[in-house]
C-alpha cells in the first residue's frame, strides 16, 4: 500500500457546488498524506451547455444563496448581474481547457487555477467561458505558459483535455456518482465514493477520517 493516499476530485469549473467545495479541497491537497487530482467532468460543456435565460438564472441562484449558506463561499451582485443577468450560454469547455493548460505548463498550481477562475466568476462577475478573460486571469497569476496556451490550443492540449474528461466520465459511471462535486479516495486497499451531500456535512470529520488514510497517518496539526 502506498504511503499516501489518492483522492480524485470531480468537479465542473462552472458548478456552484465546486465553487463551494473549494475551500474544503484545499484544506485537502494540504495535508502532506494524500495525492489530490482534478477530474474535469464536462458537465457544462458540449451538450451539457446551457443557455442562461431568466427561468435558469433564478434556478441558479437559488442553489448559490443555499451554497452561500453552507460554506460561507461568496456570490456577489457583479455575479448576478454581469454573469447570470447577462444571457448567454453556460459553457465550461474554455474554463476546463484552461485548468488542462496549467495540469500541462504548471501543475503543483492546478487547484490554485480552478480557485482563481471560480472567483473571477462568483466573486469578480467576470465571463470564464471567453478565452481571453480566462488568459488574462492566467496571466495575472503568474501562469503565462498556461495562458500562451490558450492564445493557440494545440493537439497536445486538445488531446489531453479530451482525454481527461473523458476519464472523468468514465469514472463517474463506474462509481455511480450522480453528480458533481464528488471525490474518489484510493487508499491503496480500496476505493470509494464521497458524494456531494457528504463534502457538505461535517467538513472537520471528513478532513480527519482523509487525513488518516495512508502508512504514515500524521496528525493534522
Amino acid at each position: 500500500m502506498s504511503d499516501k493516499a489518492h483522492v480524485t476530485y470531480l468537479f465542473d469549473p462552472l458548478c456552484g457546488w465546486c465553487y463551494g467545495a473549494s475551500p474544503l479541497l484545499a484544506q485537502l491537497a494540504a495535508l502532506p498524506n494524500l495525492i489530490v487530482a482534478l477530474a474535469p467532468t464536462g458537465l457544462f460543456s458540449g451538450t451539457g451547455a446551457r443557455v442562461v435565460d431568466e427561468h435558469f438564472a433564478n434556478f441558479a441562484w437559488s442553489n448559490d444563496v443555499r451554497i452561500a449558506s453552507l460554506t460561507g463561499q461568496q456570490f456577489t451582485k457583479d455575479y448576478r448581474v454581469k454573469v447570470l443577468g447577462s444571457g448567454g450560454l453556460l459553457n465550461s469547455g474554455s474554463a476546463t481547457l484552461a485548468v488542462t493548460a496549467v495540469s500541462l505548463t504548471d501543475p503543483s498550481r492546478e487547484i490554485d487555477a480552478l480557485r482563481l477562475i471560480q472567483e473571477a466568476r462568483y466573486v469578480a462577475g467576470r465571463d470564464v467561458t471567453d478565452l481571453s478573460e480566462l488568459r488574462d486571469i492566467l496571466e495575472r497569476a503568474d501562469l503565462s505558459a498556461a495562458a500562451a496556451c490558450l492564445a493557440e490550443p494545440d493537439a497536445e492540449l486538445l488531446a489531453a483535455n479530451r482525454k481527461r474528461v473523458e476519464r472523468s466520465r468514465s469514472l463517474m459511471q463506474e462509481f455511480e456518482a450522480g453528480g458533481v462535486p464528488a471525490l474518489i479516495v484510493d487508499d491503496g486497499e480500496r476505493t470509494e465514493l464521497v458524494r456531494a451531500h457528504e463534502l457538505f456535512g461535517n467538513a472537520d470529520n471528513l478532513i480527519a477520517s482523509l487525513s488518516a488514510l495512508g502508512r504514515a497517518r500524521p496528525s493534522l496539526s
